[in-house]
C-alpha cells in the first residue's frame, strides 16, 4: 500500500482529492494539510512515500516544502500539483529535485498514473507544462510591449510611461495587461523579472 500525504490550501479540493485517491486499492492517504508548515512537520514525522503539494499555500509554499524535503534527505517523493504553468516555478521545482509536476486541470487518472511512475523511479512533468515553458523561452511580447516594459524598469507609472512613449494612459494600461497575461504574472515586477531572466530586455 502506497502512503500519500496531500497539501492543498483549498480545503474542499484537498478533501475531494483525498477521497478520489482513497478509492484506489493500492493508495492510502495518511494525512492532509492546508498550509506548508503543517505539511512539512507531518511529512517529517510520517514519512509518506509520496507527497502531493500545491505551490501557493500559507506559511510555506509547496516549493519551500519540497526544498526542505530534499535538504533533509527525507525519503518522500514529491509531486507538485498546481494551476501555475510558470517557468520560474518550474525551475525552482527542478532545483528542489521534485519527482513530478502536474497541472490541476489534468484528470485524476493521470495523477494516479504519475504516482505509480514516480514510485518506479521516473520523473514526470506535464506535457502541457513543458510546452508552456518552451513557448515562454521564445519572447511572446511585441516590440511595443517591450518598450513599455523597459519604461516600467525605470520606475515610471502608467501616466509617465504614456508621456515617454507618446501613447494614451489607457493604451499603456492595455499593454501592461497584455504583458501580465502573456507572462502569466500578476504584477509588473514579476513580469519584469521574467523578461530580464529570459533576456527579452
Amino acid at each position: 500500500m502506497t502512503t500519500i500525504y496531500l497539501a492543498e490550501d483549498q480545503e474542499m479540493l484537498n478533501t475531494a482529492l483525498a477521497t478520489l485517491l482513497g478509492l484506489e486499492d493500492d493508495l492510502n492517504v495518511i494525512g492532509t494539510a492546508t498550509d506548508g508548515q503543517t505539511a512539512l512537520s507531518e511529512i517529517i514525522q510520517k514519512k509518506p512515500q509520496i507527497a502531493i503539494l500545491d505551490i501557493e499555500m500559507p506559511k510555506l509554499s509547496g516549493l519551500d516544502v519540497a526544498e526542505q524535503i530534499n535538504l533533509l534527505n527525507i525519503p518522500t517523493k514529491v509531486i507538485i500539483l498546481t494551476t501555475f504553468a510558470r517557468a520560474i516555478y518550474f525551475e525552482q521545482a527542478v532545483k528542489a529535485n521534485v519527482n513530478g509536476y502536474l497541472l490541476k486541470d489534468n484528470p485524476t487518472d493521470q495523477l494516479v498514473k504519475t504516482i505509480h511512475e514516480v514510485l518506479d523511479g521516473q520523473t514526470i512533468f506535464s506535457p502541457e507544462l513543458v510546452t508552456t515553458i518552451i513557448s515562454a523561452e521564445k519572447n511572446p511580447l511585441t516590440k511595443r510591449e517591450l518598450e513599455v516594459l523597459k519604461e516600467i524598469k525605470t520606475g515610471k507609472n502608467s501616466k509617465e510611461i504614456a508621456k515617454s512613449v507618446f501613447l494614451s494612459d489607457g493604451t499603456v494600461r492595455n499593454y501592461i495587461s497584455s504583458i501580465l497575461s502573456k507572462t502569466g504574472t500578476s504584477s509588473r515586477i514579476e513580469a519584469l523579472n521574467i523578461a530580464e531572466k529570459n533576456k527579452w530586455i
